[in-house]
């Protein structure tokens, strides 16, 4: 049997620059480097997963995104320690990011699962999450 990982998401944005006016603290924050950026995607790295951000193409632009429908729901970056989900917290009320379901806590019954969740400008949910049953 073979053994994978995840390697890379592409998420299309309708606003390039808007994006990376978001991505570019909050992935620097999380331990992601800018790697490549060209006029229309910019990719982040950080030996472990990639995020890719491209700017999809006109036609498509007027749709918008939304988590309800089918497609993506959120996009979940697992933290070492439950203090990290604090710090991250605390960075996204700098930047004045808003908090979903009223900041940190545990989301899950049956697990340690221990969470904070945001939008980005595109009303994507983010989740940083430190779960060490859950990998």
């Amino acid at each position: 049997m073979i053994q994978v990982r995840f390697s890379h998401l592409d998420y299309n944005v309708a606003d390039l620059q808007k994006a990376m006016r978001f991505y570019d603290p909050l992935m620097a924050y999380l331990g992601f480097q800018k790697e490549t950026c060209q006029p229309t995607w910019c990719l982040y790295g950080n030996q472990r997963f990639k995020l890719c951000l491209v700017e999809c193409e006109d036609i498509y632009k007027w749709e918008g995104f939304h988590r309800k429908r089918p497609g993506l729901n959120h996009l979940a970056f697992q933290v070492e320690k439950k203090e990290e989900v604090n710090q991250v917290h605390s960075f996204l009320l700098q930047k004045n990011i808003p908090i979903l379901y009223g900041g940190p806590g545990q989301f899950h019954n049956e697990t340690e699962y221990y969470a904070v969740f945001f939008e980005d400008p595109f009303r994507l949910k983010l989740e940083v999450v430190y779960s060490p049953g859950y990998l």
